[in-house]
């Protein structure tokens, strides 16, 4: 059986299509998780870790109102890093994680909130206001358990785009099953 990185890997190279990713609470497992796939240097272009909360006005271009606002865990902010990455390095998608792993709660926001979201080349019709699909997680377990949940989470999301309802469908069960929404 693949994993999801592989999959996605094999699916962008096929569609001649680029990758690139922004992470918060991941602090660069979802770019390790891409990388470790031979052939990842076809469709990867790049990463930008911006766990600062500044970093993610300064490198991705999210709205410091909004930061100001709302703090960094925030499904908008997830859609804008997305997006930011995405135009930042030049890639057909971007992907983004923010959120809290954990111990302690952050932003107002309890310790497994996390927001995962993936931007591209999609229909007028799928695109919402945040420029992609932002997918809000409610997740249990340690910090670990939560940060490679979010890594699962936002390639599934994206493969969700690329490869259809199939795949999309077998990853809801699985989420449910370990304590998402």
């Amino acid at each position: 059986m693949s994993s999801p990185a592989t999959d996605l890997v094999r699916l962008l190279t096929v569609r001649g299509e680029t990758l690139a990713v922004a992470e918060s609470l991941t602090g660069g497992l979802v770019a390790a998780e891409i990388t470790a796939v031979p052939g990842a240097s076809k469709v990867f272009r790049g990463s930008v870790t911006a766990y600062a909360t500044e970093l993610k006005h300064r490198l991705l271009g999210v709205d410091a109102t909004l930061l100001e606002r709302q703090g960094a865990v925030d499904p908008q902010v997830a859609g804008q890093m997305a997006a930011g990455v995405r135009k930042a390095l030049g890639a057909d998608w971007g992907l983004a994680t923010t959120g809290v792993a954990g111990p302690d709660p952050q932003d107002g926001q309890p310790v497994g909130t996390v927001f995962v979201a993936v931007d591209g080349p999609l229909t007028v019709a799928a695109r919402s206001a945040g420029g992609g699909k932002v997918e809000a997680l409610r997740l249990n377990g340690s910090r670990t358990e939560i940060r490679m949940e979010s890594v699962r989470s936002v390639l599934a999301l994206l493969l969700e785009q690329l490869a259809g309802e199939q795949y999309g469908n077998e990853r809801a069960q699985d989420t449910e099953r370990n304590g998402g929404f």
